[in-house]
């Protein structure tokens, strides 16, 4: 798909992979799962919601359907996958800022942990490569 784009004065055509492009879907778990890289705000904003509406649709369905003990299990396994997950994209997120994955230990960090956030969800990444790796977007 593309995307035309006025941008002063000018018409820019931007060329936008298909979200659903093979390509796409075979880099799922590397993004999900790794923490080299660098990825954008999108799917950081995209992963991050999607993640939570899952969660919280599992163990809502699981206390449900499944007894004490094996409920409190599943939900163990959700919350480290969510963590193991989350902390990745976060890496990732501080990647494409040039920062290193330890920047995110300042999540930790009552009222510092407000500049990593600002950071992660609204901030755009440094414009071309960096030492993480290429521009998510291209620049």
């Amino acid at each position: 798909a593309s995307w035309r784009i006025m941008c002063r004065r000018e018409v820019v055509s931007v060329e936008m992979p298909d979200p659903l492009a093979a390509e796409v879907l075979v880099d799922l778990p590397q993004m999900l799962f790794s923490f080299s890289g660098r990825i954008n705000r999108m799917p950081y904003w995209m992963v991050g919601i999607s993640l939570s509406a899952v969660s919280w649709l599992i163990v809502l369905v699981a206390g449900r359907i499944l007894p004490g003990t094996l409920f409190l299990v599943g939900t163990v396994g959700v919350l480290i996958a969510s963590c193991w997950i989350g902390l990745a994209m976060s890496v990732k997120r501080a990647h494409d800022r040039g920062r290193s994955g330890w920047f995110v230990l300042v999540c930790i960090v009552p009222l510092l942990n407000l500049w990593p956030l600002v950071e992660f969800y609204f901030l755009r990444g440094t414009h071309g490569a960096n030492d993480y790796g290429q521009d998510p977007l291209g620049g």
